[in-house]
């Protein structure tokens, strides 16, 4: 619990907290239309389309959601030289996130993940991307642009934020994370299976259950503080982090650093939809982290974050009003 005073400096104080985030960019398009009939071609159902929307997806939707509570956020990725990418770079400029440090390239598209939506649910999904690893070139620009970025600006946080599209390879996150340790700058991961223990060195390691098991090859019989925290000192064992944050989906979220560990239950929720509860979470943890160094807090909030926005369809960012509100509600005495 935190008073009244504490609660209003953390929320006052993400207007000035500066947050750089590096990773897989993406246009995130949605067709919506109603469903009648099958087609008479195929077995297949025919959706008339009535709307089309475009929003940000993957690490662009954590600069969102930091944004969206008020951070001054920039973006680190590699995205094509097409159209896609200008769309994807005029939504960003319009939510107020630099893009100045996205690097163009004529080798790559930009990934587009476009959903057919019925009845308010997802029919079909197309993806149009390229996920092999970025090339030396590319990682080169990338960095330098990165490097710049932490000498003008001086960051509180930079956080890595991995969707196996090819940005952060494991050159480009040891250099990053390098970089921010001899500047001290904590780093929070939310890794991807590929490069999941490339990590070493970070500050926050943001797995979700599922990322865990398959990245250490173990089970996880039960889900208890006991069992978590073997899971962090195995985490620890391989990346020397500070921080294990593990997200249980129903169950709600996991923390260990040095003696603390605990497991935060879930709010419950009419769930609607998952979509981009992940980069929520991330997001608030990173940025209420940043603010406080309290990592307790920032597993608080973003266990509660991550459950308001499960109950809105499609990927949508955190509402700072909405979760002021719940915020204060709970954890507020």
């Amino acid at each position: 619990m935190m008073d009244q005073q504490a609660f209003e400096k953390l929320f006052g104080s993400f207007d000035h907290t500066k947050i750089g985030v590096v990773g897989d960019i993406m246009l995130d398009t949605y067709w919506w239309g109603s469903v009648d009939r099958i087609s008479p071609e195929a077995p297949v159902p025919i959706v008339s389309l009535q709307r089309k929307e475009t929003r940000v997806g993957g690490a662009a939707n954590v600069a969102l959601n930091l944004r969206s509570l008020g951070a001054p956020t920039t973006l680190f990725a590699v995205i094509g030289k097409d159209a896609e990418g200008q769309e994807l770079k005029k939504l960003l400029k319009e939510e107020g996130i630099n893009t100045n440090y996205i690097h163009e390239s004529l080798a790559r598209v930009t990934t587009n993940k476009v959903r057919v939506m019925g009845r308010n649910q997802q029919m079909m999904r197309l993806d149009h991307e390229h996920t092999n690893d970025i090339s030396d070139i590319e990682s080169e620009q990338l960095l330098a642009n990165f490097y710049a970025f932490v000498k003008a600006e001086k960051p509180s946080l930079i956080i890595l934020e991995d969707y196996n599209k090819g940005v952060l390879t494991p050159k480009v996150i040891a250099a990053v994370i390098a970089h921010c340790n001899e500047n001290g700058i904590p780093t929070a991961v939310d890794p991807k299976q590929k490069n999941f223990l490339a990590y070493q060195g970070c500050t926050i390691f943001k797995p979700n259950l599922k990322e865990v098991k398959e990245g250490l090859k173990i089970e996880i019989p039960s889900i208890g503080t006991a069992s978590l925290t073997s899971v962090h000192e195995a985490l620890k064992a391989h990346l020397q982090h500070a921080i294990s944050f593990i997200t249980l989906s129903e169950h709600g979220v996991y923390f260990g650093k040095e003696s603390t560990h605990k497991l935060i239950p879930t709010h419950i929720r009419n769930i609607a939809d998952v979509s981009g509860a992940g980069d929520t979470v991330i997001a608030v943890a990173s940025l209420t982290y940043a603010s406080t160094k309290d990592m307790e807090l920032a597993a608080e909030l973003a266990n509660i974050a991550g459950g308001l926005v499960c109950e809105l369809v499609g990927t949508a960012p955190i509402n700072k009003e909405i979760l002021e509100a719940e915020v204060k509600k709970v954890l507020v005495k």
